[in-house]
């Protein structure tokens, strides 16, 4: 081979690794402000996040690096825009979207016992629950929630929905001592439990968990059954814990305790509970969820709207519990709007307390960011930017009225910003919307085939009205 062959050859061969000479990520966040929601509140007004195979291996300030130190597959250009952690929906009823404004202003029993159980165990099957979680999950990629907590029926539905939708998801089997849509027995709930568990243990974005519905629809017996289930296949445990002033009731009258030193006595509590509006408890009671860890989902918007309390949440965030924000489901709210959420609760608890400086803006969002990861005990792999957490990130849009002047961004996100800033939701390192466009699921055919179900709803309910 001559000199010049061979010199051309060998240039051929090394220009394209000198051309990729910076470290190889999938997916390279630029120019926009990147708010960490880290143990250390950092703020990188004109930052970067480089993510591979999933994880975060890089955030900070893009004047600190070269401009070649990255080769990346993908690029997102974030000028005049906000990148954060993707929200956390921490109690949700997913497909229950069919059911927004089929009842509203009742008190919780009547809203509860005379039209959402009957509506339920006349409407909710399979393929309602497939149209309502594609749904809930447009709704929710859409407004930049990344990662939610479910308890419903076909449960095993929802987690593959979820799962080609690509969000992140703890998902319970519910387990009630009446008939349910799906299982119409205790034991063949709990057999649907262990299979749903067997099945969806393995997957990467589904953390399958047994959800016992309430104190006031589970017997004790049953209850310890569900804690001893859980503990033997390692799952956590969602259900509704101290909801409203008449389970309170219900406690004291059946078995001598309120809810919380109820279901402690029992043996229920502990690191796997994920409970959800903790409204009716004491400062005793407070000592108890945290000794034992419990995670708190408080739902603001659906408790108001219920009339079900105002939850002490000034004094959990003081005394350390993990606490989280949820949306409940979106026939007692009636939406999925974690911003909403984030809102509501810097302002209720000013309000209530007669205190302006409680729950502060920065409080409200880390509620709905790393304070849900500790609520649902994922804050090892999720709820902040930080470099080893799955890269899990939302791109606000700042090129708005309502978002002008800004001066604190904290103050910004939480007082101002609405669900359709949201622009891009990445899961993963997966985009699943990208400038408005959702990625993974058809808008059209979701609302199509959820408009279809809800039709039936309505002519069912007028022809069997007096």
């Amino acid at each position: 081979m001559s000199k010049p062959t061979w010199f051309l050859l060998a240039a051929q061969l090394l220009l394209p690794a000198m051309a990729l000479s910076g470290e190889r990520v999938d997916l390279l966040i630029t120019g926009g402000t990147v708010v960490t929601l880290d143990g250390q509140w950092n703020v990188f007004e004109n930052g970067f996040v480089a993510i591979r195979d999933a994880k975060i291996i890089a955030v900070g300030d893009a004047s600190s690096r070269e401009p070649d130190d990255f080769q990346a597959a993908e690029t997102l250009d974030a000028r005049n825009k906000v990148v954060l952690p993707g929200l956390i929906n921490t109690h949700t009823h997913l497909p229950m979207v069919l059911f927004r404004g089929l009842a509203d202003d009742l008190k919780l029993n009547d809203w509860l016992n005379k039209h959402i159980f009957p509506a339920e165990s006349r409407f909710v099957t399979r393929d309602f629950v497939v149209a309502g979680t594609r749904l809930a999950l447009a709704e929710m990629i859409r407004g930049g929630t990344t990662t939610c907590c479910d308890m419903y029926y076909f449960e095993d539905a929802i987690a593959e929905e979820t799962s080609k939708a690509g969000l992140r998801a703890v998902l319970g089997q519910t387990v009630i001592d009446f008939p349910a849509p799906d299982n119409k027995t205790w034991s063949e709930a709990i057999a649907s439990v262990e299979s749903f568990a067997e099945e969806w243990k393995p997957d990467e974005l589904i953390q399958p968990a047994i959800a016992p519905h309430a104190a006031y629809t589970v017997s004790t017996e049953h209850l310890k059954e569900a804690a001893l289930l859980a503990e033997r296949l390692n799952l956590p445990i969602l259900i509704h814990l101290a909801e409203v002033g008449s389970e309170t009731d219900y406690t004291l009258k059946h078995y001598g305790q309120r809810p919380v030193s109820y279901l402690e006595q029992i043996g229920l509590l502990s690191s796997r509970v994920i409970g959800a509006h903790a409204i009716e408890v004491n400062n005793q009671e407070l000592q108890i969820l945290r000794r034992h860890e419990v995670g708190i989902c408080h739902c603001p918007q659906s408790n108001m709207k219920i009339a079900a309390g105002v939850a002490p949440i000034p004094q959990m965030l003081s005394a350390g519990l993990r606490v989280g924000l949820g949306t409940d489901g979106a026939a007692s709210n009636n939406d999925l709007d974690m911003w909403q959420e984030i809102d509501t609760a810097a302002k209720l608890h000013k309000l209530h307390s007669g205190d302006a400086t409680v729950v502060s803006a920065r409080q409200a969002l880390q509620m709905a960011t790393l304070g849900g990861a500790r609520a649902l005990h994922l804050e090892e792999s999720i709820g902040s930017l930080e470099v080893g957490k799955m890269a899990d990130l939302i791109v606000l849009e700042l090129d708005a009225p309502h978002l002008v002047p800004r001066y604190d961004i904290y103050s910004l996100l939480v007082y101002s910003a609405k669900a359709s800033d949201v622009v891009d939701t990445i899961v993963n390192g997966r985009i699943l919307m990208r400038d408005r466009q959702l990625k993974t699921l058809d808008i059209e055919q979701v609302m199509t085939d959820a408009r279809q179900i809800a039709g039936r709803v309505r002519i069912t309910l007028e022809s069997a009205a007096p």
